[in-house]
Formats: C-alpha cells, structure tokens, sequence
C-alpha cells in the first residue's frame, strides 16, 4: 500500500487537541471505500462490454485508467499536502472523488464511463497519501505502527471482497448500482470528515515543476496506450505512443536530475538494492493487477459463471494476501530479503507455469481457487519486504523520493502490466478465431478466450523469470551499509 514519510514542519503534538481515534476512523473509512473502487469493477467489465458494445482492450480502461491516473497522483501529492491544509485537501479530494462517482454511476456512454471513473482516480490519488501523512502526524513514534498497520489491514481488506460485493450486485442490479451503492457511505464520511479531520500541518508552499508533471503523465500515458495496441493490425498504434513516451520520460529524468527540488529525486536509482527493488515491484504489479481483471473476465466468459461466483472464487486469495502481507514484514525484520523475496517469486513462477498449462473452459474451480490462493500467498511474500529493503537503503533525506518512486511505479506497473497482457490475451483470441472453421459459435468463443489467456499467462511466466534472476541478488540492507553508500 501507499506510505508516505513526513517530512513536513510539524506542530507540537504535546499542544495539539485533535481527536486521535475520530480522525483514523474517519480516514479508514474514506481509504477503505476509495480502495474498494480499484477492483470493484472487474466483475463488471462483461456487462459493460455487452451494454456498449467495446472491446476488451477498451473495457480494460476501465481499471488501468484509475491505475495511471492514481500513479501519476501520488508524486503530485506531496506538493498539495505542503500547499493545502489537511481538511481541505481532505474535503476536496472527497469531493472529487464523489462526483467522479455520480458521472459514472449517470453514464450514458463508455467515454463518459471512462471520465468519471478518471476523476475518481484523481481524488483517491490526492487522498491516500493525505491519508498516512495524517496518521504518522497525529499518532506518536510508538503508536505509528500499530496505526498504519491497521489502516493497510483495512486497505489489503477492501480489494479484496471488491469482486464479491461487485458479482453480487451484478448478478441482482445493473452496474451502474456499484457506484450508487458506495455514494451514500462517501458522502456520510465527507461529512464526518469535516467535522472531524483536523489541520495537523503546516503549510510551505512549495514550488511545483510543471513541465515535470506534463511529461510524466505523457510518458506514463503512452506507454501504456502503446501497450494496449500490441497486436493491433496497426502497427503504429503501439510504435508512434513507445517512442513518444520514450523521450518525455528520459526528458523528464534528465529534468529531476537538474532541478533544485525535483518532483521525484532520481538520485534514489544510484543505490543498487533500491534499483533492483523497483525493478521487482514493477513486475509483481504488473502480473498481479493482470491476473485479477483476466481471471474473472475467463470464468465469465469462457466457464460462464456468473460474477457473483467468479467473485466468491476469487476472495479467499484476496483474505490470505491480507493476512500474510503483515506477517511478511515481521518475517523480513528477523530473516532478511532473500528467505521471502526469492522464494515468492519461485513459488509465483511455478503457478503461472502451472495456470499456463492448465487453464481450458474444463479446468476446475478447485484448481483456479487453490493456484490463485497461492499466487496471492507469493504476492504477500514479496510486495512489503522489497519495498522495505528497497527504501532501508536510501538515506533519510531520500525517504520521501523513494516512497513516491515506488508507489507511483506500482501503480503504473499495474496499469501496464494490464493493457500489455489484456491485449496479448485479445491478440491470441483473435487469432484462435481466424484459424478455424466457425468462429462465431459460443464454444469456439470460449475456447478463444482460454487460449488468449493461456498465451498470456505464458508471456508472464517469462517476465517472472527475470524476476527470479534479479531477487537472487537481493541483500539486506543496513545502516553501515547505508552510510557507507
């Protein structure tokens, strides 16, 4: 999840007389809802597909949209919460959030879909990192563990049970209630939060880069579009974005690298342990986030289960990832990277290997739910211990570069790692269909999905090697060593 180090001017907490318990609550709340949103629409892409008429490729959108959007966001962030006082930014990104939700709820048309479910990407961007800067504010030394560690609870809970609550409503109302239903709870909690949620910082005023902000989101929005054409019969759909995103992204290194205060400090690369985590975040995000919105789209499609089952199937790996991810950092502190790190990408490697083989309209909803448990069991070995002995070696004044490094790219690894596998998926249905007899008939249709699938899933094996070679080299990282660099 997100976390954000404080490297505000702060007041005096001995003065302050805020209520603590109020104010998490009220937080929790908000991120807990905001977080429900990243995944709550994956049940629901074969309806929205049908009721369009898009493709999967444009339906993906849907979900890597709020991936880019909340990963260009969070560098963004820091900026306002040194701008802004906390219950605006607060009130303000609650706000944006809520009316992104009523567009998209009130769509009449997938653009219009698109748009609102961007702004409500902006606003839990904004409000995510306001969020655990609040909670490392108003909670002493000793108590912010404990804090943070129940807020991440909550955050790892809500992605979780987001695909049942989204088959459950799906399979009794239309998709449009999965944004009314959630409406009532936000506004309920914009309100606690006014009433509630204190000022806790002290505003700065930093300068903003803007040239910065436009070429990451140019970069991060090509790349991705490029990823989204591989297959396309228009080969400079994929090339023409690549190149852009290619050179705004070294133009916006080489800027961070000149700037007094850059938006994202690039000197955090220079230390190779922080390097080759980044690197290993990328590609777990990249792989997960696309074997969430791939596997309820094949049971539905291609098993014909309904998305209340596909849902219900999918949640005891989401409930396991919660329980071992905190554990996971507990295991780190006494045993080091390499006994986590590198076994949960083997362990990972193995079950895509096996769904590879495995998947077909035939495979057994015993096989799908035990492989998905322990891909996401991989997942909790990985996800905190890399992005703890990633950020351990930088040096304090890095800290906040780092968390913002590592966040941001997960959340475009995410988005990538979705367009790039959804269109192979779509590219190896495609051909399936080309090279048979009948390719309208329905089993036909699903025995094309299986294989665009399993192409996937190949391609993904091969990314989670290079994982498996660049964990190996992982070491930990102490404050010698730190010091020393």
């Amino acid at each position: 999840m997100v976390e954000f180090e404080d490297n505000l001017v702060l007041r005096d907490r001995k003065n302050n007389n805020y209520n603590v318990g109020a104010i998490t609550a009220v937080l929790t709340i908000s991120g807990f809802f905001c977080m429900l949103n990243e995944t709550v629409l994956n049940m629901a892409l074969k309806s929205i597909m049908s009721q369009f008429g898009i493709t999967a490729i444009t339906a993906q959108w849907l979900s890597t949209g709020y991936m880019l959007i909340m990963g260009i966001s969070i560098p963004i962030s820091a900026f306002l919460i040194q701008s802004y006082k906390t219950r605006q930014l607060y009130i303000a990104s609650m706000i944006i959030f809520i009316l992104g939700t009523i567009i998209s709820g009130l769509a009449p048309a997938f653009p219009i879909l698109l748009a609102g479910r961007l702004i409500q990407a902006v606003g839990t961007g904004i409000l995510i990192p306001n969020i655990v800067n609040t909670l490392i504010i108003i909670n002493p030394e000793e108590k912010r563990g404990r804090a943070l560690g129940i807020f991440n609870l909550v955050m790892f809970f809500a992605p979780a049970i987001g695909p049942v609550l989204s088959g459950l409503i799906i399979q009794n109302l239309s998709w449009r209630w999965l944004f009314f239903s959630i409406l009532p709870f936000t506004i309920i909690a914009l309100i606690l939060g006014s009433m509630f949620v204190a000022n806790v910082t002290d505003i700065s005023k930093p300068k903003v880069d803007v040239v910065s902000i436009i070429l990451s989101t140019v970069g991060f929005g090509c790349i991705i579009y490029g990823a989204s054409n591989i297959g396309n019969s228009a080969v400079y759909l994929m090339v023409i974005p690549f190149i852009i995103s290619g050179i705004s992204l070294a133009g916006f290194v080489v800027r961070q690298l000149r700037l007094k205060e850059p938006l994202l400090d690039m000197n955090a690369f220079r230390y190779p342990m922080f390097s080759i985590g980044t690197v290993l975040i990328i590609i777990m995000h990249m792989v997960n986030f696309a074997i969430m919105l791939m596997l309820p789209m094949f049971m539905e499609g291609a098993m014909g289960l309904s998305a209340f089952t596909a849902g219900l199937i999918m949640l005891p790996g989401g409930i396991i990832n919660g329980i071992i991810a905190p554990l996971a950092g507990s295991l780190y502190d006494k045993h080091g990277p390499k006994v986590l790190i590198f076994p949960g990408f083997l362990i990972s490697t193995a079950v895509f290997i096996i769904f590879s083989r495995a998947i077909s309209v035939k495979i057994s909803i015993a096989l799908i739910i035990i492989l998905h448990c322990i891909s996401l069991i991989a997942v909790g070995m990985i996800n905190t211990p890399t992005q703890t002995n990633s950020l351990n070696q930088l040096t304090p004044k890095l800290y906040p570069h780092g968390t913002a490094i590592t966040n941001t790219l997960q959340q475009i690894g995410g988005a990538f790692g979705t367009s790039l596998f959804v269109a192979i998926m779509s590219a190896g249905q495609k051909n399936y269909l080309n090279n048979i007899a009948n390719g309208h008939g329905a089993a036909n249709q699903a025995n094309a999905l299986a294989y665009g699938v399993r192409l996937s899933l190949t391609v993904a094996v091969g990314i989670l090697i290079v994982a498996v070679v660049l964990s190996f080299f992982l070491k930990r990282n102490t404050e010698s060593v730190r010091t020393e660099n």
